[in-house]
């Protein structure tokens, strides 16, 4: 919860206020004015295939950043060092591979979803299998990310932040229904903007008024040790560089294989080459992102060593940078970070509602529950999947505000490990091998979620100590996409060869689809 001394000390003022309800306004009324043109579930999903590559890039990097970028990593430079950032770092390296491998794959034929893949490569059953997983997984993420932008909104207003939720849930809500896809990333452009002049606003106010300016930030940061990536012992017990660089290419190999919200852009682009273009844009860009909001955390370290203030002794790390944004940055200017905050978390929030209807809508009520009907049905209930989407953030954003941070977490791991675990290694099987069939894959994820479900149960402390594997919670996720690609495998060694017609679906049939 946050420190009653924070909630108190800072006044609300009419300028930012303002300055947040220009920008408001503006968000709404693009959703209005491309609210008119959704006539077909191909263009409220997609857009009709037509966006640019530099639109789409700076969209996915506004996905990618919420407001836990905008806040938690400030505050991770400010408690400690830079070495959070090292799992984002990995990017590139992943980012080429998709450019060659993935993106071909997802822009084949006339695909709109990313489980469509899964299902054509196996069968129905690992196709529900993604879609459910990234579903649950997407509802729990809005939820956090709604209840974490409300802080430094209730801070500002001095509003009960389980109003800020309400209203907050709500506007985003509106837009993304009201727009569908063009609005999301036409929104996204917008927000990504506003983010990087919320944050180069609280760098220069700092530079500025440091004796030393920039230099010294290097210099104080350096010599308390806050520019340092950790340990460069091999040690997978520890948050080492080599622990966090390893995991960071897990990370980003799943983002780009399996998240609907990166392969909706990928669809999204005009063309192949727009679409490569768009994820070198955004790999580039997002990483001068994040470090950018490290350094900016170490510059908030430095000035309140050289500027101490009691207050700020007495908060907690990710308290400090929203205490500094409401108390140095100017009124007015101030609602401007505000809203680089805000735009930080609608930019996240607007692609999983239009995500989680997209992918609902094409596979689930298309090839199961509603099949057969005409493309307004579908549009009409992708809209009411949305809002329902949207009940659910609200609520799961009200109920993460009454519980305690540690208890959050600890919930939303829990049941992100035991529903998300094998989704890499079903993507991975499927490009880069033929053999593999549905069978085997099927054997392998029931498989592989019994080992998940014991691995959650066990590192969450749910299990008596005689029946727990002392393993560290950062490496269930791949220790459960191993164990579904050794059951996998195994059982297709028992089996015949894939009757399933592969053209265009692995890296060794693709060319005859191309």
């Amino acid at each position: 919860m946050l420190s009653v001394l924070l909630a108190n000390s800072v006044h609300f003022r009419p300028l930012d206020l303002a300055a947040i309800l220009v920008y408001l306004t503006l968000m709404a009324g693009m959703g209005l004015w491309f609210s008119r043109r959704n006539q077909s579930t191909e263009h409220y999903f997609l857009g009709d295939r037509n966006f640019p590559g530099w639109a789409i890039g700076l969209s996915m990097l506004g996905t990618s950043i919420s407001s836990v970028t905008f806040l938690a990593f400030p505050a991770a430079a400010f408690a400690l060092d830079w070495r959070q950032l090292i799992s984002n770092l990995t990017l590139p390296f992943v980012a080429v591979l998709a450019i060659i491998v993935f993106i071909p794959f997802f822009r084949r034929g006339n695909t709109t979803s990313a489980f469509e893949y899964l299902g054509d490569r196996y069968g129905s059953v690992p196709r529900l299998y993604g879609t459910l997983s990234f579903i649950l997984l997407q509802l729990i993420r809005l939820g956090k990310v709604l209840f974490l932008v409300s802080i430094p909104v209730s801070l500002l207003t001095g509003w009960d932040i389980r109003l800020v939720i309400i209203g907050v849930g709500i506007f985003i809500s509106f837009y993304t229904i009201a727009g569908g896809i063009e609005a999301v990333i036409w929104t996204d452009v917008i927000q990504t903007i506003v983010l990087w002049l919320g944050g180069i606003l609280c760098f220069t106010i700092i530079v500025l008024r440091l004796p030393g300016g920039l230099a010294q930030v290097f210099e104080v940061g350096s010599a308390q040790g806050k520019f340092g990536v950790g340990s460069f012992d091999f040690n997978l017990t520890e948050r080492t560089f080599w622990t966090v660089s390893l995991l960071g290419i897990l990370n980003w190999l799943a983002i780009y294989s399996s998240d609907q919200n990166v392969i909706q852009r990928f669809i999204a682009a005009r063309s192949l080459r727009e679409a490569r273009k768009a994820t070198t844009i955004y790999s580039v860009l997002a990483v001068l992102t994040w470090s950018f909001f490290f350094l900016i955390g170490t510059c908030v370290f430095v000035f309140y060593r050289v500027f101490p203030e009691a207050a700020v002794a007495n908060l907690q790390a990710d308290e400090v940078f929203p205490w500094f944004i409401l108390t140095q940055v100017p009124a007015g200017l101030a609602g401007l970070v505000i809203s680089g905050v805000l735009a930080a978390a609608m930019s996240s929030l607007d692609s999983s509602i239009n995500s989680i209807a997209t992918v609902t809508t094409v596979d689930l009520l298309k090839p199961w529950l509603a099949p057969g009907k005409d493309d307004r049905f579908y549009l009409r209930f992708a809209r009411l999947i949305a809002v329902f989407a949207s009940v659910l953030m609200i609520g799961g954003a009200v109920f993460f505000s009454s519980v305690e941070k540690e208890s959050m977490n600890d919930l939303s791991w829990i049941i992100a490990s035991v529903f998300g675990g094998c989704l890499l290694g079903l993507f991975m099987l499927g490009f880069f091998t033929r053999r593999i069939d549905n069978t085997s894959a099927v054997i392998g994820l029931s498989g592989a979620i019994l080992v998940n479900l014991y691995l959650g149960l066990s590192t969450g402390g749910w299990l008596p100590e005689s029946w727990s594997l002392e393993i560290h919670t950062y490496w269930v996720g791949l220790f459960v996409n191993l164990a579904f690609i050794v059951l996998a495998v195994c059982v297709s060694l028992f089996r015949g060869p894939n009757s399933r017609d592969l053209t265009g679906l692995t890296v060794w049939t693709l060319e005859k689809n191309s």
